[in-house]
Parts: C-alpha cells; structure tokens; sequence
C-alpha cells in the first residue's frame, strides 16, 4: 500500500488565491468542475488550445493583431506547432507597462528595482518605475544611434545590476535578441557562445567581485575582442562599470565606456518599442551540456511571456504588492525567473556576490531587510545552513515571506522538514520547481491550492503535458514510448506541445540537433532526460536524479541523487561534496557503481569511513545501492551554475575520452578521473 508522506503546508483560505479565482473563471467557461488542482491540470493538457486561449484572455498582454487559431493540436510535437499566429507583442513594453503597474502619476515613484552587491553591508540602490523607463529609453536611443536593429543579438557577459537589465530591457524593446554570460566563465567558455550568435554588441562589466575579491576584466575583455576578429557583424564592446569609478579601457581594441555609448543618444530619453510575432525569437540561453560546444536555445516573445503570466500570477502569486530576491547569476535560466517579476508590478532585487558574505546569514539578513515576498535560492544554500545551525526564521524578520523557491538540484527530504522544523516561517510556501533553460518554465512546481508534502515537486504546472515513460527502453528513430504507472520511475517527458518550447537552435539550419536534443529517443515525444516518478496519491513529482545519471548495477535502476542524501544527511561534518557515476566499459558485463568523496578540511579519508558510508547506504537504502568502489577526488567537477557533472565522468571512467565544453567551471578537474578506467590496478584506501 503506497503511503503518503508527512504534510508540511497548506494554505489557510486556498479560495481566496488567484489560482482559486482562476479555476472558478475557468470552470464557468467550461461548464465543468474540477474537483481537485490536478483536476485542472489534466484538463488544461487535455485541451491545450481552449486552456491556453483562456490564458490568453484572462492576462491581458500588451498586444496587437488577432490570431484565427491558438495552435493546430494535430500537427505533430517535433514539427513545432506555432502559436497565436498573427499576433505581435514586445516582451520590454509588457514588462514596463503591465497591467501589474499603473502607467502614470504616483505609481511612477514606487521602486521597481533594487541592488545590493556583496561586501557593502546591504547597502541598497533603489530606482523607480519612472526611472528604470527614462533609463531604458536613454539606452534604447543609444542602441539605435549605434545601429542596433530588430533580430540583432546583443550580448552580456556582467553581474547581476541595474545597468545588466537595463541592456536586457532596450534590447529586447528594439526587437534584438539577448544573451547573457555570467563573468566567473572562461574566455573560451564566452567565445564559444558569442562565435555561434555573432552579437552586434557585448556589454560586459570592467570589474567583478565574489567571495571578497575584485577582478579586473579588462584582461578578459582583450582577449575576447581578439577572438571575436573574424565575425563582422560585431562592432564591439560596451564596457559597464562595476563601482562608482570605470575602469580606463582607452587601450583595449574596439571597446567603448557605457558613457560615451550612451553619448551617441543626444540625451534622448523616448521610449520605444518594436513589436514583433508572438513566435519571433527575444532571448538565446544555452544548454548546461558538459561536452563540446553549448546549445543554443532560441526563446520566442510570446510564449515566454504568456507563460510567465500563468506561472508568476497563479503558481507564485507575483503581484504589485511582491518584493522577489533570487540568487542567481546572470549566465543561468533564473536571471530570466528574477527580472520577469516586473511583469506583475513586483519590486526585484538584485544581488551581486558570494551568498556568504559577509557571513552565511547574508542573504537571510537581506530577505527581511527588504521585506522579501518571494525568495529564491538553492537546495545547497539550505544544506549550508542547516549545517551550521542557522535558523533563518530566529535571526531576521520574515514576516512578509510567502513563497520560497528551490531549484537547481534535487531538494532532499531532510531539507522539506529542516525548513518547517527549524528554517521558515510555518505559513510559507516553499515552492520547489523543475523545469529549466529548456523551456524556459517549470515542468514541476507547487501551487496554492494543495498542499506540500515532505519530497518532490507538489505537482505539474498548469497546460505543460508531463508524462514518465520506461527508461529501459533504449529507443531510436520511430521508436513508441510506454508510460509507466504511477509511483513506478522513469524517463520525464513532455506528451505534446507547449508554448514554451524553444523555436530552434541558433544555427542549427536543418533542426538536426533540435531533433536529436529532445525527440530522438521517443517518436514525437520531448524527453527531457529526468529521471522521476508521479506518487499515485498525492500527485507529487519525484526526482530521484538526471536520467544519464541512473545507476543500473546488476538491473537494479536507481538515481544518483538517493545516494547524496545519505551523504548529506549523515555524513556533512566530514564530506564536503559527493558524486556518484556507473562504470560500464566495453568489456564489463554489468555496470559498477563508483563514489567519489571530496573531504571536508581537516577530515580525513579513511577504511572506517568507507565502511561507515557503505553501512548508511545500505541501512537507509538497500544492500543494491552500496558502491563497489568509494574513492577520495580532490575535486567535484561543476557547471558555471554549480550543478555537479555526472556524464563526463561516466564517460572517462568507463574508458572513453571527453573534451569538455566551456560550461565547466573547473574543466582540468576531469583529469583526475581518467586513471579509474583502469580501477582494478588501485586500492580506494592508497588514494
């Protein structure tokens, strides 16, 4: 008999949310009743065209043109159905101009946006609504008189400030297409991104500062002027100054001061705005891949924004009154999440920096400072303060706390009940999503009409058709995917098509490599490479880890990610990280699964906690989870986002050699692994 997990939230009075009025709007229009949330969203992926038209009347975006159909829900999936067709829209005006703000008088004196950098003891830049407007149209002015036009890219490598969004918003207002790197990349990490766009311009910070220190860039910026010789649609660079005084970029090729960019406008402050299809492209982001050149992601205007409308408004509960902190870089998917809050009137704060200075209650401090409605972070920053004793609810008042958002990994069980144990206040709502740069919204997120149980995601977001299919299946071209039943886990997948989807592959000319992302595993079927399970009763989405991450010894399928929280759980005040990969080499008859422990310092790695990790794994999970081998690692290797990588270790401890891609933060880390390809020539304890 499958059981439920322990209950940790429910919403007062569920009737009095949006949502709630949502479904009641939508049930009149329907002529239905939906008796519980996932009532609602089986239907809104059962009818795709009549769900999304509703949405589409129900948010009121700045438009114009009329569309004869929502999409044709008979084409197939991989063709890429279009949306509202005949409809122009732009995603900056919605942003600026929202039904969420008043357009005039008073409300052009409420703070719209607010910066805090690390180091300078929260001290906070605010700016208005009238002033985040009159800055965007000086810039917008400046991009036109500096040739910028409608389907030009305009590239970012710089902190997460007021002058990153101000590029972000006349930008895309002029109808270019954005893209943003985050300064901790390599130039070769960078050059790989800008070579395949070819941007008209990049602005890039003069400075950065993490963890206490300042970079200079400027010896980042030369060398990235040098490797962009050979692409002609690019002007140069913009440079955007980190402190009160810029940088002197006088000798550097090609490279101009924000001042003298802004210089070319004539102090025109006009505000413009070209709309454009509602399919046309505004933002390319890039896959996390950890091999070869990124993938990239090319996002379209209305489908972002109509379901950022849907999941802002009824599943976070984003309004005029809603102050949203998410950490994030500006090179990761969540830069989007945090900045499209002004969509909903919400003030957005922006913070630059290491979440841990000047100490581990940093951000915590900020969130009540700034009475924060709506804070995003990671599972990693819980499991930090979980260790170190810290209650964020004893130590700043979190009274105005709502929602909190966790992404970027799988959240562990022990971390649901910390947060309502020790870490939160009890009434809010900690909203763990999963979704991604793929799509540019959540496959999985919660919502305020159910409730939170310990595990998951609460349930699917709404018109976003999720499906698990049989992972065992290897399949191939034609090949006819099988859903598993509920509780059993498998591969996520998306079952048909949704606005979101990415319309192409910049430079993928003949969708090649769009195909083989996402539809060549299963026959006209988005797999989307986690490995999940639905609970049959409470509807919540499980991740049990990435699905090239399943471990699979001797037929038993298991994700990596049940083997971290044992280690997180029990083991945090000797191991600093872990990661867990299955070895199959050519010659091997079944898979090995091998552990890799990063020591904490001071601690050491020894026979005895070997034998002690292998116990835990083995009481808590079951004797088939236990690695054959457990080794020390000097290094985790990681993404510029922090997301360990699992498939280029797999890779080179199973005999293959990878050349990794310009996502890694620590790329010379895989080195070290090579040698396990032979690991019957080493003892785990000599290394």
């Amino acid at each position: 008999m499958t059981s439920i997990p322990r209950k940790l939230w429910e919403h007062p009075d569920p009737q009095s949310t949006r949502m709630a009025d949502f479904q009641r709007q939508l049930e009149k229009a329907t002529n239905q009743k939906f008796r519980t949330f996932h009532d609602m969203h089986e239907y809104s992926i059962q009818n795709r065209s009549a769900f999304w038209e509703f949405c589409w009347n129900y948010f009121q975006l700045i438009h114009e043109g009329t569309y004869k159909q929502v999409v044709d829900e008979s084409a197939r999936m991989d063709s890429l159905p279009e949306w509202f067709t005949g409809v122009r829209l732009n995603f900056a005006e919605n942003l600026l101009f929202s039904s969420g703000q008043t357009k005039a008088g008073k409300e052009d004196e409420k703070i719209a946006v607010s910066e805090v950098r690390e180091g300078a003891a929260h001290e906070v830049v605010h700016l208005t609504w009238g002033e985040l407007r009159r800055r965007t149209g000086a810039l917008v002015q400046a991009m036109k008189a500096n040739g910028v036009v409608r389907g030009d890219r305009i590239a970012l490598c710089a902190s997460n400030s007021i002058d990153t969004l101000l590029v972000f918003l006349a930008s895309t207002a002029l109808g270019a297409i954005f893209s943003s790197s985050s300064t901790d990349m390599g130039v070769k990490g960078i050059l790989d991104r800008l070579l395949q766009i070819k941007p008209r311009w990049l602005f890039m910070d003069d400075s950065a500062i993490y963890n206490g220190k300042t970079i200079d860039l400027r010896p980042k910026i030369r060398d990235i002027v040098q490797g962009m010789t050979s692409v002609s649609e690019f002007q140069g660079v913009v440079s955007q100054s980190r402190f009160a005084s810029p940088a002197d970029v006088s000798d550097i090729p090609r490279t101009q001061t924000w001042s003298s960019y802004l210089s070319k406008a004539g102090g025109s402050e006009k505000l413009e705005f070209e709309r454009v299809a509602f399919r046309d492209p505004f933002l390319i982001v890039y896959s996390s891949g950890t091999t070869g050149q990124p993938k990239c992601i090319v996002h379209s205007v209305g489908g972002v924004l109509l379901n950022s409308s849907k999941e802002g408004n009824l599943h976070s509960e984003l309004g005029a009154d809603s102050v949203a902190l998410q950490y994030t870089t500006t090179g990761w998917i969540m830069y989007m999440s945090a900045v499209q809050t002004l969509l909903f009137g919400a003030r957005v704060v922006l913070y630059d920096g290491s979440p841990f200075l000047p100490d581990i209650t940093a951000l915590v401090t900020l969130a009540g400072q700034e009475k924060v409605t709506h804070f995003g972070i990671s599972p990693r920053w819980m499991h930090e303060l979980q260790q170190a004793k810290i209650r964020p609810r004893e130590i700043a008042d979190l009274s105005s706390l709502r929602v909190v958002t966790s992404t970027g990994m799988v959240l562990r069980d022990a971390l649901f009940e910390w947060f309502y144990d020790e870490g939160f206040p009890a009434r809010a709502r900690l909203n763990n999503i999963s979704g991604g740069t793929d799509l540019a919204a959540s496959f999985a997120t919660s919502n305020p009409l159910s409730p939170i149980y310990v595990g998951g995601c609460a349930g699917g977001s709404l018109g976003i058709p999720v499906g698990v299919f049989d992972s065992t299946i290897e399949g191939g071209d034609g090949t006819k995917g099988i859903p598993v039943p509920e509780g059993e886990p498998g591969e996520l997948v998306a079952t048909a098509a949704f606005p979101t989807m990415p319309t192409m592959f910049w430079g993928d000319r003949d969708g090649k490599k769009y195909f083989d992302a996402y539809f060549s595993r299963f026959d006209n079927v988005w797999t989307h490479g986690d490995f999940v399970s639905i609970h049959p009763i409470t509807k919540q989405i499980l991740f049990h880890g990435r699905a090239d991450g399943v471990l699979n010894p001797s037929g038993v399928r298991f994700g990596s990610a049940e083997i971290y929280r044992v280690i997180e759980g029990g083991f945090s005040s000797e191991i600093a990280d872990s990661i867990c990969v299955g070895q199959r080499r050519p010659t091997d008859t079944d898979e090995r699964v091998m552990l890799f422990l990063l020591m904490k310092p001071g601690t050491l790695f020894t026979p005895d906690l070997v034998a002690r990790v292998k116990n835990a794994i083995r009481r808590e999970l079951s004797a088939r989870h236990v690695p054959m081998w457990v080794f020390e690692t000097p290094e985790i290797p990681t993404t510029v986002n922090g997301k360990k990588v699992e498939t280029p270790l797999k890779k080179i401890v199973s005999g293959q050699v990878v050349k990794p891609s310009g996502t890694l933060l620590n790329p010379g880390s895989l080195e070290f692994y090579y040698r396990f390809a032979e690991v019957e020539k080493l003892r785990e304890n000599k290394l």
